[in-house]
């Protein structure tokens, strides 16, 4: 992991045409937050369990050709720090950050959520039910201080596929959707994963088969060269 914040940061956000560049950090012990629903797998299988996310926002559609000779050297360096990487790429402004915090309250802890989409149903009911029933939910409990979604494109091995690295990723295992939940600190995040809301919610789910919601340890959001922005931090 100090790897990854370190050396292999320096590489990423040295990547021409980027806008943004996170690593979300996740807890070692990471069962799954959302309690248990019938039929839906919430708890998070040992073999799949993922350590931690990077995310990258470019520019403009075209930014990624700009970085091809950066993005070379990441991919020979992964085989120093990982031992599976999976890329889901989203179409543009397909990510949301919603407006939820008020006046001077800041994020003290965060769960990352990814969504699998239940066999049979298309991505378009899939996407409007993320957008236009469960975001409103989500933020109708009155907890969040920070809301993000990420709606995916299908999963091609081919767009990440780095040496010396594993990409194996069945498709009953692939995800179709993210959320980062932000909260004042680990009590309310704990709490609200107890609530009768999320209660409630869970059994309004029926476009998901899957829902893995891991505790994030730390949230890093570099700027060029490996430089941490430190109010992104916690």
């Amino acid at each position: 992991m100090d790897y990854w914040k370190g050396p292999h940061s320096k590489i990423i956000s040295a990547t021409p045409g980027m806008e943004e560049y996170r690593q979300i950090h996740l807890a070692e012990n990471n069962p799954g937050l959302w309690p248990a629903i019938s039929g839906v797998e919430t708890v998070i299988p040992a073999e799949r369990r993922i350590d931690g996310v990077a995310e990258v926002t470019f520019t403009s559609v075209l930014s990624p050709l700009r970085g091809r000779k950066q993005t070379s050297l990441a991919y020979k360096d992964e085989a120093n720090v990982f031992r599976r990487t999976l890329l889901y790429a989203g179409p543009p402004y397909s990510a949301r950050w919603y407006d939820v915090a008020g006046p001077g309250e800041k994020v003290g802890a965060r769960s990352l959520i990814y969504l699998r989409r239940r066999e049979g149903v298309k991505t378009s009911a899939f996407r409007t039910f993320l957008t236009d029933e469960l975001v409103p939910a989500l933020i109708n409990t009155g907890a969040l201080r920070e809301l993000r979604t990420q709606v995916f494109l299908p999963w091609v091995k081919r767009l990440w596929d780095t040496p010396n690295v594993a990409h194996d990723n069945p498709t009953d295992q692939r995800f179709h959707a993210s959320l980062i939940l932000g909260f004042t600190d680990t009590n309310a995040l704990h709490a609200f994963f107890g609530s009768e809301e999320i209660a409630t919610l869970s059994g309004k789910l029926p476009v998901v088969s899957a829902v893995h919601a891991y505790e994030v340890t730390e949230a890093l959001t570099y700027v060029k060269d490996g430089k941490v922005l430190p109010h992104y931090q916690t």
